[in-house]
């Protein structure tokens, strides 16, 4: 799940419902309960421990611990391939982009969900929507300040939690994904050398933007993923084809990001093609290779 929510394109929620754990992650999330923390007040004798560890293991956390573990481990090994990948060849992985998100839309778009004006009403909204915003990203226009990494963080959470629309991708139609990278990048770096060169301001200014983006994650868990689910359960086909639209108009970005950085040759040309086309391969084979499975 933390390899698909760190490229824009794939949903963590789609690998959590091949792998059979979907229904446990949102149960879990959704028992979640604060009042737990009344036990830490009595968590010095045994008898209150045991009460903590109980009601832990009721809301299942040890699961979302063992879960989180994994994907900000793959977060962070990937986030550096990104970030290289983005540096030396931003052409072709930009186009890798686009044939992963083209793909994903179309995969989704193949299940049927426009059948009347609500639907189609929607689909234009989430299109025109997506492609703006992308060309206002694009254009390097949105800040990377402290309250628009917290919004981006709460909306890019319902990525892990919704199969088919990804986190990454969010971000990447906010013009944050390149900032998000870089600055968890910079962060481990500065972590590992913290030893040899001490708290600097860098590190600082790092952990200020990872701790404002995980705020607005841990706000949208229980707001943005709720809405969403909402919207699910009471306009579902609407609410699939605005998703899709959204992942539609926002090819708009990689395609300007593409022809920004790649030169008018047969072989630059031909490099961007076939990234694109491995990225929408690799979709296509995920979503060929799970047909036959049932939740």
């Amino acid at each position: 799940m933390g390899s698909a929510d760190a490229v824009p394109g794939v949903s963590g929620g789609t690998i959590a419902l091949i792998v059979g754990v979907y229904e446990r992650l949102i149960s879990a999330l959704t028992e979640l309960d604060p009042a737990v923390v009344r036990h830490l007040r009595t968590a010095h004798r045994r008898s209150g421990r045991r009460a903590l560890a109980r009601e832990l293991r009721a809301m299942d956390v040890p699961f979302l611990v063992a879960l989180g573990g994994g994907m900000a481990t793959a977060v962070v090994v990937l986030a550096r391939v990104v970030e290289f990948a983005l540096e030396v060849v931003p052409g072709p992985t930009f186009a890798f982009f686009f044939g992963l998100i083209g793909a994903s839309a179309l995969v989704l778009a193949r299940r049927d969900w426009l059948r009347g004006p609500r639907q189609a009403g929607a689909g234009v909204v989430g299109f025109l929507f997506a492609f703006a915003l992308a060309g206002v990203s694009g254009g390097g226009s949105i800040p990377s300040s402290l309250p628009v990494i917290f919004v981006a963080g709460s909306v890019a959470i319902s990525g892990m939690l919704l199969p088919g629309i990804s986190g990454a991708f969010i971000l990447l139609l906010l013009g944050q994904y390149e900032t998000m990278t870089e600055t968890l990048n910079g962060f481990v770096d500065g972590l590992l050398a913290l030893g040899r060169n001490g708290i600097t301001a860098t590190l600082v200014q790092d952990g200020i933007r990872i701790a404002a983006f995980l705020s607005g994650a841990a706000v949208g868990v229980f707001t943005v993923a709720y809405v969403v689910r909402w919207a699910l359960d009471h306009y579902r086909q609407a609410t699939l084809v605005f998703l899709v639209s959204l992942m539609l108009g926002s090819l708009r970005l990689p395609v300007l990001e593409v022809l920004a950085v790649t030169e008018s040759t047969a072989t630059g040309i031909g490099t961007v093609v076939g990234a694109a086309v491995f990225g929408a391969v690799l979709v296509v084979g995920l979503d060929r290779s799970t047909a036959d499975l049932s939740y």
